[in-house]
């Protein structure tokens, strides 16, 4: 089988039953149409928003009219809710603001990464409720297929890469991009294998990001710079990986932490964009090859 036809889980106009699908790329990325996240779901919806959610990894729903407890019903769905380290201190520490604003001392997302892959167990999906976009336009979201991703990559380094840790340090982006203080004893760092088993579909994933992997345990320093420096310019540098979301307001994406990648695009200072994001808690750690 090709890495084409592994890549490819089901057609551009795929019904689910429920709910049709529109693909963005033929590997990554769908809008669903025909779902309204402010009722409840059906079992059937449920059902096929999981398959829509295993073959697609990102899944867009437009003109949702959502509150807080609409949002985060929806996540629960798909396990308890998240709290982001910079987060904890909030009235309603499940949703993160994510705002940028001509005066913001920092843009949230702006370089390839997956989210808080610091913690132990990372977040198993994200769900963006973007409310305000730049009235000129701009502020997508980019997202890279990790299954992909290691696809792509010779047998030769993909034996390599087997059975490798890296570690994952809170501290980079959140002491280093955001000069946020650090909680007593720090920001949380983990290790997790560098090619991980994806629990639902059984595929393969890469699974090192340039916002939280800092090097690789088994390797000279030298050695870690090299291979994860090459392996990150893999992901930013290759457009077949990619899809692209563009944001409207009252879009809600729906993101798979363990097999993507995402990057904000900010091109639209000095305009502003309004979102808040409730993220899932992983079942367990990612597991490596066996």
């Amino acid at each position: 089988m090709s890495v084409d036809e592994q890549s490819r889980p089901a057609e551009r106009g795929a019904a689910y039953g429920s709910f049709d699908v529109t693909s963005l790329t033929p590997h990554l990325g769908a809008e669903v149409e025909g779902l309204d996240l402010a009722r409840p779901l059906t079992a059937e919806q449920l059902s096929d928003v999981r398959q829509a959610f295993a073959d697609w990894s990102v899944l867009v729903f437009r003109n949702q009219h959502l509150d807080r407890t609409a949002h985060k019903g929806f996540a629960r769905h798909f396990g308890s809710l998240h709290v982001h380290p910079l987060n904890a201190s909030q009235a309603d520490p499940s949703v993160l603001a994510i705002e940028t604003k001509k005066d913001s001392p920092y843009v949230r997302g702006n370089a390839w990464h997956t989210d808080v892959t610091c913690d132990a167990i990372p977040p198993l999906a994200s769900a963006l409720y973007i409310t305000e976009t730049p009235e000129c336009g701009g502020g997508d979201t980019l997202f890279a297929d990790m299954y992909l991703a290691y696809d792509l990559l010779s047998p030769a380094m993909q034996t390599f890469l087997e059975g490798l840790t890296a570690v994952h340090d809170g501290g980079i982006p959140y002491v280093g991009s955001y000069k946020s203080t650090p909680p007593e004893g720090g920001y949380p760092r983990n290790e997790h294998p560098v090619v991980a088993v994806h629990p639902v579909t059984g595929k393969k994933i890469l699974y090192v990001n340039s916002g939280f992997t800092s090097h690789i345990q088994e390797l000279e320093p030298w050695e870690s710079r090299a291979v994860l420096d090459a392996l990150f310019a893999h992901i930013a540098t290759m457009p077949r990986l990619h899809c692209r979301v563009q944001w409207r307001p009252n879009t809600l994406t729906l993101w798979d932490n363990r097999c993507t990648q995402h990057h904000v695009v900010w091109d639209y200072y000095p305009y502003s964009r309004y979102g808040e994001r409730v993220s899932v808690i992983g079942d367990a750690a990612p597991a490596g090859v066996t």
